[in-house]
């Protein structure tokens, strides 16, 4: 059968749209989705003390997702990741929108979807998976210095070991992962050790809970800004790095 170059050529069109704007969307949503959901669903209910369990649960998610969609869309399911990747030119400015609005609705999705599983009681012990900085610290402004510290190691992490050329490795997902676990570890009892605006969105969403809800929208992105700053003028390969290029 025969087929003319014009056809040929849209289809082409149609699927590079796809496959560069489309698929990645569509990866973020359901990483978030998927991280969120085991996110939630192991605080909620659990009355036992101590940040293992979380952080165990949450680096094992993060790397399982990064893994499986990272050559998709890179492997972000955080708008704070999106942001320093997009600053450090890893990504298009086109789908840096896209991408943030496909976390946050996954985040919804998530925690929606722990909603649908757990019990009542579950859901109002663990306030539906969301963060109440409150119920931890009275000092906003330490919470907040937690969550940029945190999320710089995050952040600093993952644009070293997936972005930055000189320093990229196939460890990457497992590297991650084990950042969340160790932030937990360190900062679950100061902030909750939220690092991802996404993390904390959906739930808050499910749950109607938005005390203090900005601190983990101002924590990580300042955190996310200051390892653009310090990748972009000291550490970066020269594709990244805006000083000494040459």
């Amino acid at each position: 059968m025969f087929v003319s170059d014009s056809s040929r050529s849209r289809g082409d069109g149609r699927k590079r749209i796809y496959e560069q704007y489309v698929q990645p969307c569509l990866a973020e949503f359901l990483g978030s989705t998927l991280f969120i959901f085991v996110g939630c669903a192991c605080v909620v209910g659990n009355t036992a003390p101590g940040a293992i369990q979380p952080a165990v649960a949450h680096g094992l998610a993060l790397s399982v997702v990064i893994m499986l969609f990272g050559q998709i869309s890179g492997g972000h399911f955080n708008p704070a990741v999106t942001l320093c990747v997009y600053l450090c030119g890893g990504m298009s400015l086109a789908l840096v929108v896209p991408y943030i609005l496909a976390q946050m609705l996954g985040g919804m999705a998530g925690a929606g979807l722990v909603k649908v599983g757990k019990s009542f009681t579950d859901l109002k012990t663990g306030v539906g998976g969301a963060f109440t900085p409150e119920a931890i610290s009275n000092d906003l402004g330490k919470i907040t210095l937690a969550e940029l510290v945190m999320t710089m190691f995050l952040t600093t992490t993952v644009t070293m070991a997936a972005v930055n050329g000189k320093t990229s490795s196939q460890l990457a997902p497992f590297g991650i992962g084990l950042t969340v676990t160790a932030n937990i570890l360190a900062g679950g009892g100061l902030s909750g050790a939220c690092m991802n605006p996404a993390r904390a969105f959906g739930p808050a969403v499910v749950a109607n809970q938005w005390s203090h809800h900005w601190i983990y929208w101002v924590g990580p992105v300042a955190g996310a800004l200051s390892t653009v700053i310090y990748v972009r003028l000291f550490l970066g390969d020269q594709k990244t790095r805006l000083i000494l290029r040459k």
